[in-house]
Order: C-alpha cells, then structure tokens, then sequence
C-alpha cells in the first residue's frame, strides 16, 4: 500500500476506513426514508461511493494501490447489495445500486487523473508541517 508522503498517514487513511464502516453501516440498518421522486436514493449511492472512491485517490499514491482500491470498492458496492437481498429484512438488493455506486466510484478515481489528487497532500502540510 503506497500512501501519499503525509505527516499524519494513518489519520487520512483512517478517514477512508471509517467511511467504508459508516457506509457499510448504513447500508445494512433500517432504510431511512427521505421522500424525494422515486430512485432519488441512486444520487445517495452515486455520491457516497465517489466520496469513498475519491478519498482513495487522495490518499493512495501509486497507480497500482488507487486501481486495487476502486476495484475494492466495486467489490464492496456489489457484497451490500448481496447482503441486503440476502441478510436483512427491511433491504432489498438493486442492481442500478450497484451501477449508481460503480459509476461514482469510477468519477472519483478519475480525480486521480487531474491536479486536484494532490490536494490533501497540500492540507496535510498546511495543518501538520
């Protein structure tokens, strides 16, 4: 695992892990309903799975540890559909969940392409150097 040069590595990569945790979290417990037109829960997926996506973009420095992490996260997307169709009650598995996660987690490894991957490496010098 290749991280970005940072003086606080583990917390920027702890950031990353807990948001898998919260997002497996919320993905597994009761639905909280928020109204909206109906499949507006895709925007939800979509932007999650670009947060978590992107934040490993910031964070992995090498190519290699950037591909294995969006592909993890697809991996993730596709084992909390499987698990809300098949371990709980009050989910159901949906496969435009898994394209709405896979298509935000493909714009976010895209920011690894662009000036913007070095951002968090900017603030971590700011606030720790």
């Amino acid at each position: 695992m290749t991280l970005r040069p940072f003086a606080r590595p583990r917390l920027w990569l702890g950031v990353w892990i807990f948001g898998w945790a919260l997002c497996i979290a919320l993905s597994l417990m009761p639905p909280i309903t928020l109204g909206g037109p109906p499949d507006s829960d895709k925007v939800g997926h979509f932007l999650a799975y670009f947060t978590l996506s992107a934040w490993a973009m910031l964070v992995f420095r090498a190519r290699r540890a950037q591909g294995l992490a969006a592909v993890a996260l697809v991996l993730l997307g596709l084992g909390v559909e499987w698990a809300q169709a098949n371990l709980t009650d009050t989910r159901q598995g949906d496969l435009r969940d898994a394209l709405a996660n896979t298509l935000g987690i493909g714009l976010g490894w895209a920011l690894a392409f662009t000036p913007a991957a070095s951002l968090l490496e900017k603030l971590d010098r700011k606030l720790f150097r």
